[in-house]
Order: C-alpha cells, then structure tokens, then sequence
C-alpha cells in the first residue's frame, strides 16, 4: 500500500504489531504457529514496538493518513489527550478514538480540535470520511531547512517589540499549553510572527515549547512563491502558509499572534468566526479562510476565531502592546483551551 505511487489517503487500524516478541522460544512472525489453548501453560516475552502507522509517515509524508486509538472506560478528556499523543508522534492527520466500555467516539485533527463527539458509531465514522476526503485535497508548501544555519533569537531586534510584549504576556498567561510527545518531550500549539526585512518572515519554531522561547529562538524563511520556503534556524511553525498569506493579503499589517484559546461567552468585541472543520492547518486553504475572515476590530488590529481552533490577531507594528493585549483578555478565556486540555 505505501509502496504505491498512487496511494493517497489510508485508514489505519490501530491494535497491529504494538509488540514484538515470543512464546516461549517462538519469535512472533508470519509463520510462527498459533498460540493454542491445548497446548497448556505458555509464557509471552513482549517488548513495545512502535507503531505500524509511525512508519507509514516515515516513507510517505504526501499520504493522507488517519489512525484510531481505543481506549477502555475513559473520560472523554482522556480519549482527546490519547488520540491527541498519538496524532502528534506520528504525524497523523485525522485520529478516531473510541471507547470499548462507553461507546464514545470522537475525531482528533492537527489543531487540537474534537468533532464528532457522539455515542453514534456511524455518525462518527462518516464524519472521519467526510473529513479525509475534504481536508486531502489541501495544498503545502514543504520546507527546505538550511543545515547549520543560525535562526533568530527572541531578544533580536528583527523582532518587534510589540510582539515580544505580547507574546511573552500570553506565555505567562497560559495560553501556550504543552503536550507531552514520546520523541519530542513537551510541545505546544499555535504561532506567531513578524514580517521581515526582504520579504522574509520571522516565525515560531515548529514542534517546540514557547514556554521556552528564549532557549529556542525563533526561524527565518525565505517563501519562494506558494510551493516553497527555505527555513533558517530549524523547521518553522506549520502556520507559515496562514503567515505568508495574510502578509500577502494584508501589506499593513505587521504582526500576527496565534493561539488555542477560546471566545468568552461574553465577549464584547464582535470577532468574526470562520468554520475551521474542511481545512488542516498549515494548508493553503486554512491561511486563505483565515486572512479572509479577518476583519479590523479597532484601529490597527484585525482579528479572526476560527471555530474550535483559535483566534488570529494580526496588528500592525506602531500598535502598543497593551492595546493588543487588552483585546486579548477582554475577549478570550487564556485559561482555558480550544479541544480541550493537555495536562501538561
């Protein structure tokens, strides 16, 4: 299946070779004889292997590829955070989790939402469908990373001061949740960004911890027109295409800070709110729905929710931080999550 060039979506089940290992002295393998029940007492020698869907990313980053995870007698928040482990240390796009014991099912994304929350079996499993088959066709640009090329550190003066203050406010406010992954410790979601010199963004890193921005700078690309970027400094945050269009699309605009916060119930600022479900982030689709979505809340600063996903606030560069701040906190809950939490 991986193997063929025409290959472009795979459903995954879950529970195959999580383990290698012997009975007694038999190896597993193909043609290792059966456990029987006759046969009498037997012992199992198991060690964890990864997963068969680690190794499908592995070969084939251009397939689209959806996994399921099942868990017994878990809360909901437990199954998010299971299926949401899993789509991180894999690279997966779309995860199913269900539980054996309640019969709750929900769909895991990349953006940390959850759709199809619903005892329905098969309301869940044609959402899962429905939403392979949208978010498949979306566009990316890949990365080209400059070996050993320096990125930019967070006190740089290529960074503008109004969006460190900012940043570093919802740093400490909490916005930033990590998740612990198996091979890159603790990860958060979201991004931010400042335009560049040249054309050139200033980007968060993907796949680190903005609560330890100082220690991992930021990264500098290059976008070579909408199919390619070169990267200095690492890989850079998978919302480099929202980046790079709403810089495109809004030239005044300086500034854009991203995060999986949501709405107050409350909130007094008619932020407009765009359906985030067809698009994966990161594709071209999801930067086009958000820099259309924006609009000029106050003077300088235009700002967009996408649902179950988060808000974009994008400024232009002479704005004062606390302005921008101030929005923030009158019209978003940094306390709380978008999906869910991560503990940690």
């Amino acid at each position: 299946i991986v193997d063929n060039p025409h290959t472009k979506i795979v459903f995954w089940n879950p529970a195959i070779c999580d383990f290698n290992g012997s009975i007694d002295d038999v190896a597993s393998g193909r043609k290792a004889q059966r456990m029987k029940t006759a046969a009498g007492e037997t012992h199992m020698k198991l060690t964890p292997a990864d997963k068969i869907v680690s190794g499908i990313r592995k070969d084939r980053k251009d397939i689209f590829l959806v996994a399921f995870k099942t868990t017994t007698g878990a809360s909901e928040d437990e199954m998010y955070l299971a299926g949401l482990k899993l789509m991180k240390g894999a690279h997966i796009n779309l995860v199913l989790v269900n539980d054996v014991v309640t019969r709750m099912n929900m769909v895991i994304c990349p953006e940390e939402a959850r759709y199809h929350v619903t005892t329905e079996r098969v309301e869940a499993l044609e959402g899962l469908v429905e939403m392979a088959l949208m978010r498949s066709r979306a566009t990316f640009t890949r990365s080209t990373v400059v070996e050993g090329a320096a990125g930019v550190e967070w006190k740089s003066e290529l960074i503008s001061d109004n969006l460190r203050a900012v940043v570093d406010h919802c740093i400490k406010r909490g916005a930033y949740k990590p998740v612990q992954t198996k091979t890159r410790g603790a990860v958060t979601a979201g991004h931010f960004a400042v335009r560049g010199p040249d054309g050139k963004i200033i980007t968060s890193r993907r796949w680190s911890n903005f609560n330890q921005l100082k220690e991992n700078g930021m990264v500098l690309i290059e976008p070579k027109g909408r199919d390619k970027v070169i990267a200095y400094g690492g890989k850079p945050s998978v919302g480099g295409q929202s980046q790079r269009i709403i810089f495109e699309e809004h030239p005044a605009l300086d500034n854009i800070v991203h995060f999986h916060c949501p709405l107050k119930p409350d909130a007094p600022d008619k932020i407009p709110l765009r359906d985030q479900r067809p698009f994966e982030c990161g594709s071209h689709e999801c930067g086009k729905n958000t820099s259309d979505g924006l609009r000029e809340i106050e003077d300088g600063i235009w700002a967009v929710m996408l649902d179950q996903h988060g808000p974009n606030i994008v400024y232009r560069s002479d704005v004062p931080a606390a302005r921008v701040i101030e929005l923030i906190e009158r019209n978003f809950d940094l306390d709380d999550k978008t999906g869910g939490h991560v503990h940690g």
